[in-house]
């Protein structure tokens, strides 16, 4: 592969981005009319066409808007903790942090991926990956909470993740960082990367009826870094497509020693030939160390379970399950139309598209058409596997969706732009700015067989000028274009929360109809349910207290709990008794170190307090539930250590004697 000059090609886009960043686009006067408003309007009371789900970046979140209103609907806790929800600081929820490395309250949400079937979206699940401490989180859609969280061993920046097969058989994830394996020493010098350093593969299965995930086999690669993915689909079913940089296996000053090449590598994997080796036996099983916490609605709490060996397919000993096609150095994302036909690959530093043919690649690979290999793995000649090439579209490509009409749309972050080009034809037939740095784009549908050309969402870096100044940080940005016309029309921008990278959008209709609007009281497994005023109580287990309690407008049941002492443990299980849809309560207590609760109606969540000294100490609702919310209140009384205060709680009996009124005077 022949070299080129970095540094000029670094400059000149430096000095391009600065010319882009210092003056609007050339038509940005024309780039919203007057009818962008009653495109975007979605009237008070009504619902959005669509649901989109937005990565919540370095927040550690997902967030959920209305398309086309741009309406921030929810934010869901996933990989981080949340004192909104008291996600993470729950007796219940605590365990969906757990990993090998103990609780990690924090983590890096990049792409969000709606579970399929048939290549279809199916409004079941949405899949959202961990890139700092590698996992993958699964969130249920009848609820809009998370379900489940896997964590990945051998793997190091969990990127290229969590991209699913058509028919969600996999969860696929592909290392960004390189390591040496978990089940090796690890205490090497770095300078050995090209000897001790391995990239890896999950397939993460995923059951039909409930959707438990667990790691079925992992794919032992070269050591490079592993961007973005797709699943074939249709015709290319059955096989994974990853883009790969850094192929030079560099370990230090990426921005130059990893692009020193003109091209790197789109990784084919046919998941299905990896499959039968596995059937065959080929796989060797790895102790290894990783964590699965579910979280069980019935009994409103998560479990952690520590796990300890994986089944690992080497892809150098097995050679035809894993094959390299060369693609333009630094490519980002990795996409494939809906036919499944076309895998379009984008080449951050290229100045234009490839888009290479699955049937080329097939009879490229049955005749063994390759240029050699690459530590291992067989490299099809780069002409052989060219559908062709869209040239000249912009700078800085980064990420393709498709429309299903035969259009596609990608993302150009130097040049600040989307670009509309034929699949067929490979000409460009439309472009749009974006107002700035654009990353990411969002087709409701467009990485699946069937999209909803209707709109397109761009998520940009960048905000600069496109809002009120809020100091030195600015919101990031997500633009909203109407696609339904030959033309795209910028019908809307809205702020954005973290840092959107990948988003996926769902017709309203396909997720709404099943979700749960409350928790049935009669069906709550909690192990400290209390299920009506009568059963609540407060038990004292040595240096333990569990308090049973009940929430209902305007009330806690027990509201005065007196002998508690310095030193004890205080377990608050709350139960909503509410039946009726958005009505939650909240429970907080003075002095707490942790967050509140937001207990659902028909739902058990627990608070733990250490009292850590004497004194009074109210509780209360945090949520506005009624007209005599802010009378929903209680008291705790703390004793010093050793205390004979009796332990007694009570509801409304616990009132001084009134006194009689004085007589009027005559």
């Amino acid at each position: 592969m022949k070299k080129t000059n970095y540094n000029a090609i670094a400059m000149a886009s430096f000095a391009l981005l600065l010319g882009m960043l210092s003056c609007k686009p050339k038509n940005a006067g024309n780039a919203v009319s007057a009818d962008a408003a009653a495109k975007a309007y979605v009237a008070p009371g009504k619902y959005d066409e669509y649901y989109n789900f937005v990565s919540g970046g370095f927040s550690g979140q997902m967030a959920v808007y209305g398309l086309p209103s741009g309406r921030l609907l929810r934010v869901i806790p996933a990989f981080s903790v949340d004192p909104e929800k008291g996600y993470g600081y729950s007796e219940e929820t605590k365990a969906m942090l757990n990993t090998s490395h103990g609780f990690v309250p924090w983590d890096d949400l990049h792409h969000p991926e709606l579970s399929q079937t048939n290549g279809e979206i199916d409004g079941r699940w949405v899949f959202g990956n961990a890139n700092n401490t590698p996992r993958v989180a699964r969130i249920d859609l009848t609820t809009f909470r998370t379900a489940e969280i896997i964590e990945l061993p051998n793997s190091a920046g969990n990127h290229s993740s969590p991209f699913i097969t058509e028919n969600t058989e996999y969860v696929v994830a592909g290392t960004r960082f390189s390591v040496p394996p978990d089940n090796v020493n690890g205490d090497v010098p770095i300078n050995t990367y090209k000897q001790n350093f391995k990239g890896t593969l999950s397939f993460i299965s995923v059951a039909k009826e409930d959707g438990k995930m667990d790691i079925a086999f992992q794919i032992q690669c070269p050591g490079v870094n592993f961007d973005l993915s797709h699943a074939g689909k249709g015709k290319s079913h059955g096989w994974f497509f990853f883009s790969c940089y850094n192929t030079e296996q560099a370990n230090t000053l990426l921005e130059v020693n990893a692009s020193q090449r003109d091209k790197d590598f789109i990784m084919a994997v046919n998941w299905k030939k990896a499959e039968e080796y596995l059937k065959a036996g080929k796989g060797r099983k790895q102790s290894v160390k990783y964590a699965s916490n579910r979280y069980d609605e019935k009994s409103h709490t998560a479990t952690s379970t520590i796990k300890t060996e994986v089944v690992v397919l080497d892809a150098k000993e097995l050679k035809d399950i894993c094959y390299m096609i060369p693609c333009p150095k630094s490519p980002h994302g990795c996409d494939v139309d809906p036919s499944g036909e076309y895998i379009v690959g984008s080449g951050k530093l290229a100045a234009l598209i490839p888009v290479f043919s699955f049937d080329k690649l097939q009879k490229a690979i049955a005749a063994k058409d390759f240029e050699g290999e690459y530590d291992g793995i067989p490299v099809v000649k780069y002409e052989s596997a060219l559908y062709g090439e869209v040239k000249k579209p912009g700078l800085g490509p980064l990420h393709t969706e498709f429309d299903g009409k035969g259009n596609a749309y990608t993302s150009f972050f130097v040049s600040s732009e989307v670009v509309k080009w034929n699949i067929k034809d490979l000409k460009v037939l439309d472009r749009v700015p974006t107002y700035y740095s654009v990353g990411h784009l969002s087709i409701p549908g467009g990485d699946t067989k069937k999209p909803s050309p209707k709109y397109l969402v761009a998520y940009n870096k960048i905000t600069k000028d496109r809002y009120l100044p809020t100091g030195p940080e600015l919101a990031q940005s997500a633009q909203l274009y109407d696609i339904s016309g030959d033309k795209m029309q910028m019908i809307l921008d809205f702020p954005t929360i973290g840092e959107p990278h990948y988003a996926q959008s769902a017709p309203a209709d396909v997720i709404r109809k099943n979700s749960v609007k409350f928790y049935k009281i009669d069906e709550n497994k909690h192990p400290y349910v209390t299920k009506g005023e009568p059963a609540s109580k407060v038990v004292r287990e040595g240096n333990k207290v569990h308090v049973y309690m009940t929430a209902i407008r305007s009330h806690f049941s027990p509201d005065n709990i007196e002998g508690i002492k310095v030193g004890d443990e205080v377990y608050f299980h709350v139960t909503n008794l509410e039946q009726d849809w958005d009505v939650p309560h909240g429970f907080a207590v003075k002095g707490a170190s942790n967050a509140e609760l937001l207990i659902m109606p028909g739902e058990t969540q627990t608070l733990k307090w250490n009292p850590d000294k004497p004194g009074m100490f109210p509780v209360y609702c945090t949520d506005f539930c009624s007209a005599l919310h802010q009378e929903m209140q209680g008291y705790v009384r703390v004793s010093p250590a050793g205390s004979n205060v009796p332990l007694t709680f009570s509801l409304g009996t616990n009132q001084p004697k009134a006194e009689a009124a004085p007589a009027a005077k005559k």
